[in-house]
């Protein structure tokens, strides 16, 4: 199965993450299938990147989003 979900990146104490489409038994940092946006925690306001469309794809054929990512794509439908 395929999950929506952030891959963590950065360095310590200055994350920024990767939304991206990958299986779901592959480990949080590893192989992904495709990168559909980012987010950054530090930085203030609109703090996230994310092509809608793909996401809507992904979850028209099956994929789960995280309870963040799916946040973010509200957020971006509303924008």
């Amino acid at each position: 199965m395929v999950a929506l979900r952030l891959q963590r990146k950065g360095t310590k104490n200055r994350p920024y993450y990767k939304i991206v489409a990958a299986d779901k038994r592959a480990p949080r940092d590893g192989r992904y299938i495709e990168q559909i946006g980012t987010y950054d925690p530090l930085v203030e306001g609109e703090n996230w990147k994310i092509d809608v469309e793909k996401a809507n794809k992904w979850i028209s054929n099956g994929a789960q989003p995280s309870d963040t990512v799916s946040d973010i794509i509200r957020k971006a439908k509303k924008a």
